[in-house]
């Protein structure tokens, strides 16, 4: 024991040797401001604290550089609405090549017009027959037809052939309603009648024939069958309103209603009603609406006085 003391007495005295005695009591330390500069105090207070801060969150890229004056204050990340919001930051930061708002619009290419249907006058007064077979449409007495279209204009006599056999299976047409059935067939097939799409001077001679004066504009119903004039089945009628492809819905309903026994024509029912198909549409619609089909949609059919 007294060894150890002595040896704990011979260190300490080492120890002591030309150092001040402890208290018992740390020593306080002075203030940073009392010791450093000003600007050195805030040098270590702004890094302290970032250092601070990034150690609290964990993420020690966050802690902001230092800048080259300790006493100019580091700068914040600006936020706009823009960044926070992506739909308006699409809008508002335009991207290489894309229009500014105070670019102006290409000027929109000018349309070009559709030069006018050329209908020639006259042909070569005879046809060409579609070589084309069709299954029977509707119910009632079978009526088999042919299609026939003057050689020399652009029209192909099967594709004439395929449209007016659309046009006779509509379902407000009068295949749908029991008048009648109606089947397309060829050259080599007997047929009941004719529809023949003649030029105009071809068609008022066909039509002429039988009495009938079409003055190169109308078509006609004749003991052949229904002859069309050109010009209609191109260019429709003034006095309907649709595209020409419709009209040619109301000169096949019209012909053939005559066809199949609707003799006498008919006039307006009344202003802002429907058009019969059984009237002269292309003479004038007397208040009426233009029409291409003998039933309305719930089938009811479309009449009117008789002229």
């Amino acid at each position: 024991m007294g060894k150890r003391a002595a040896a704990r007495g011979g260190r300490s005295g080492s120890r002591s040797s030309g150092k001040r005695p402890s208290t018992g009591k740390r020593p306080s330390r002075r203030p940073l401001a009392r010791i450093l500069p000003l600007g050195a105090a805030l040098v270590v207070l702004s890094l302290g604290g970032g250092a601070a801060i990034a150690h609290c969150h964990g993420r020690a890229e966050s802690v902001p550089e230092a800048a080259d004056d300790p006493l100019r204050p580091l700068a914040s990340p600006t936020v706009t609405p823009e960044a926070s919001d992506p739909a308006r930051a699409d809008r508002s930061v335009p991207e290489q090549g894309r229009a500014t708002p105070s670019s102006r619009p290409p000027k929109p290419k000018p349309k070009l017009k559709k030069p006018p249907v050329k209908v020639p006058a006259s042909g070569a007064g005879t046809f060409s027959t579609a070589q084309a077979f069709g299954s029977a449409t509707g119910s009632g007495p079978l009526r088999r037809y042919r299609v026939q279209v003057e050689n020399g204009i652009d029209i192909s006599a099967k594709d004439a052939a395929a449209e007016i056999q659309q046009i006779l299976a509509h379902p407000r047409g009068w295949a749908a309603h029991g008048r009648g059935s109606f089947q397309l067939v060829s050259g080599d097939d007997d047929a009941d009648f004719l529809i023949r799409i003649a030029t105009p001077d071809t068609a008022d001679q066909l039509c002429l024939a039988q009495g009938l004066d079409t003055g190169g504009e109308l078509n006609c119903e004749t003991a052949d069958g229904v002859v069309v004039n050109l010009r209609r089945w191109m260019l429709g009628s003034p006095k309907f309103d649709g595209p020409p492809a419709e009209y040619r819905h109301l000169i096949i309903n019209h012909e053939v209603g005559h066809e199949i026994g609707n003799r006498d024509h008919l006039g307006c029912p009344g202003p802002g009603r429907l058009a019969p198909v059984m009237m002269q549409q292309i003479k004038g619609l007397d208040g009426c609406r233009s029409n291409a089909w003998p039933y309305e949609e719930d089938g009811t059919y479309i009449t009117g006085p008789t002229l």
